[in-house]
């Protein structure tokens, strides 16, 4: 199967260990990971944010750098949600590799038929759904799935997971009150669980909560959990 990393403008720009992380434990599991080095944003923003014709290039971009790959794996469910959801209805042709673009647990879970990835991380940890991950995706429990077969890792429940942790994107600057006090609920529910790590599938989302917990200083660490798959005993 020939795979590809779609690293995301996000992770490649301020977390790169997330997509070290997504190479780690691929190869840990025998597969080979190619990185498309012509990929660019995937155009979310400017799609979101009504710059549609100005996504249009970024779409066909993206459908003719990842042609001809079985699977194309992203660490985040906010750009894979984009891919699958958008690009069949801003450019029909560039539905088949929509198709063939999966967050990191479903190509885990329901395309390798993976939940152990041979993971150790001696930590408490709670998990926090992103809203593109639930309710686009529906990645359900895949993740939780993949957390609960790490070695030594005492997963706790997030109360009111499913509830947004008011990022999202623009959402925070243009309702930026609106997206403290989400922020303010978020942050307590996760100091409450005794949590020293929030694991979450996008990285911009625990920025953004990461940033409360840090203000706050709650000590509790964000972490993709990509990178808790990827560890193999250390903090991560």
């Amino acid at each position: 199967m020939r795979i590809a990393l779609f690293i995301t403008c996000v992770n490649d720009l301020v977390f790169p260990q997330t997509g070290k992380a997504v190479v780690t434990i691929l190869e840990r599991l025998g597969h080979t990971v190619e990185f498309p080095v012509g990929q660019t944003c995937c155009g979310q923003m400017h799609a979101n944010s009504g710059y549609r014709d100005e996504a249009l290039p970024l779409v066909r971009g993206f459908a003719e750098t990842f042609d001809g790959y079985d699977a194309i794996v992203a660490p985040s469910g906010s750009c894979v949600a984009m891919v699958r959801d958008a690009y069949p209805r801003l450019v029909p042709e560039a539905a088949r590799v929509a198709g063939r673009t999966y967050e990191l647990s479903e190509l885990l879970v329901d395309v390798l038929g993976v939940t152990d990835v041979g993971a150790r991380f001696p930590h408490r940890v709670t998990y926090h759904p992103t809203c593109h991950g639930l309710r686009v995706l529906r990645l359900g429990d895949r993740p939780l799935r993949l957390l609960r077969e790490v070695r030594d890792l005492e997963l706790v429940e997030l109360p009111g997971a499913d509830e947004c942790c008011g990022f999202g994107g623009t959402f925070a600057v243009k309702n930026a009150d609106v997206s403290a006090a989400m922020l303010a609920d978020k942050c307590a529910a996760v100091t409450g669980t005794g949590a020293e790590f929030l694991a979450a599938a996008d990285n911009s989302c625990l920025a953004h909560i990461g940033g409360g917990l840090s203000r706050g200083g709650t000590g509790v660490r964000p972490v993709h959990y990509a990178e808790i798959l990827a560890s193999d005993g250390g903090s991560g």
